[in-house]
C-alpha cells in the first residue's frame, strides 16, 4: 500500500483545479485549468509519478467570441457508456456582471474515439448544460449510482448570499438534465465565508456504503479549505436532508510546512488498484500580488489517504513539497 509521501510534490506544476482518472486501458489521464485559460489539455501516463513527464496534448480551444471565448476553468473528463465526456466552464467576457460575479456558464464536449487524445477534429461541443437559474455556474462534475447518472456543480442563487452553492439533479444524458436541481450546500460556516462566500469544486467517492461529497469553500488564498458531506447509499439523493454536512473542514493550510489553500480536489486510486488518492492543487508561499485567481502558481499534488473506523475518509495534511 503506498504512502502519502510516496509520490513528489508539487506532481504536476501550474496546473490549477486538477482532475485525475484511471480509464480501463491501465492510463491515468489528467487535465486542469492551465494558467492562460485558453484551452483544454489532456495528459496520460501508466503511473501516477509519470504524468508528471507527459507531454500534454490540446484536444480543444476557446472561441473567437461568443460563450466559449473567456476564462475555461476547470475542465474533467468521464467515460461514459463508452465515450469520452470533458465539463468545463467558460465565460464571455472576463467582465463581472450585475452582481459583481464573473459570467461563466457549463458546457461539456464529447468523443466517442478510443483514445481521447488523438485528435482536436475528435470532440464535437454540446454547448452549454443549461440549469433553471440563468446564473454563474461552474465546477461541474458526475457520477453514477444505482444505474442513474448524476450531475453535481456550483452555481450562483441570486437569492442567496455569496458566490455559489452545490446542487445536484439527475442527468437524462450527460449533458442534459432531468431533474430540478437541489441544493446540497450553501456558505454558513465561518470557514466557509472568509472574503468570499463560497461552496465549490465538488467531488465525488463512494466508500463503505456512503457517497462522500467534498467541495471546496472560501477565497482562493490560504483560506480555501476542504469540506464534505456524506449520504448513504441507499438514500434517495436528490433529497438534500439526507445529506450530512461536517461542521469543520477536512483538509485545509498547513503553515507549519507551507501549504495554503488547498483545495479543488478529485479522487483517483494509486497503482496498487487499492489504495485511495487525494488530487489537489495548492501554494507555498501567502504574498500573492494582485487577484489570486490568476496567481499560476497553484500546483497539482496528490496524496494517499485512509479511512477512519466510522467509515469517513481521514485526509491528514497537504504534504510538504519534497522535489529537489
Amino acid at each position: 500500500m503506498t504512502t502519502a509521501t510516496d509520490y513528489i510534490n508539487p506532481l504536476i506544476v501550474q496546473r490549477a483545479d486538477p482532475f485525475i482518472y484511471k480509464h480501463t486501458d491501465g492510463y491515468y489521464y489528467f487535465t486542469a485549468s492551465v494558467p492562460a485559460y485558453n484551452l483544454i489539455e489532456i495528459r496520460r501516463a501508466k503511473t501516477l509519478a509519470g504524468l508528471a513527464h507527459a507531454a500534454p496534448r490540446t484536444i480543444w480551444r476557446k472561441h473567437d467570441s461568443g460563450p466559449m471565448s473567456q476564462l475555461i476553468w476547470a475542465p474533467e473528463i468521464h467515460y461514459i457508456d463508452g465515450k469520452w465526456f470533458i465539463y468545463f466552464a467558460a465565460a464571455e467576457t472576463t467582465a463581472f456582471d450585475k452582481n459583481g460575479m464573473f459570467q461563466h456558464r457549463m458546457f461539456c464536449i464529447e468523443c466517442d474515439n478510443a483514445d481521447p487524445m488523438r485528435s482536436e477534429d475528435d470532440w464535437i461541443e454540446h454547448g452549454q448544460v443549461k440549469t433553471p437559474m440563468d446564473s454563474f455556474s461552474l465546477d461541474a462534475t458526475c457520477f453514477e449510482a444505482n444505474d442513474k447518472l448524476y450531475y453535481v456543480w456550483a452555481q450562483k442563487d441570486p437569492d442567496i448570499k455569496g458566490n455559489s452553492n452545490i446542487y445536484i439533479a439527475e442527468m437524462a444524458n450527460p449533458w442534459t438534465l432531468k431533474t430540478k436541481p437541489v441544493m446540497l450546500t450553501k456558505p454558513e460556516f465561518d470557514w466557509e465565508t472568509k472574503i468570499f462566500w463560497v461552496n465549490e469544486g465538488p467531488a465525488v467517492i463512494h466508500r463503505n456504503g456512503r457517497y462522500f461529497l467534498t467541495y471546496s469553500a472560501s477565497a482562493t488564498d490560504e483560506n480555501y479549505c476542504m469540506g464534505m458531506l456524506s449520504v448513504d447509499e441507499n438514500a434517495d439523493l436528490l433529497d438534500a436532508s439526507q445529506w450530512h454536512k461536517a461542521e469543520k473542514p477536512v483538509f485545509q493550510s498547513d503553515l507549519d510546512h507551507d501549504q495554503f489553500g488547498p483545495g479543488h480536489n478529485s479522487f483517483t486510486v494509486a497503482e496498487d488498484g487499492q489504495t485511495d488518492i487525494l488530487v489537489y492543487h495548492c501554494r507555498d508561499y501567502t504574498e500573492i500580488k494582485g487577484d489570486p485567481l490568476y496567481d499560476p502558481n497553484r500546483h497539482t499534488k496528490v496524496q494517499s489517504f485512509t479511512w477512519n473506523d466510522d467509515g469517513t475518509p481521514n485526509f491528514g495534511k497537504p504534504v510538504p513539497y519534497n522535489y529537489d
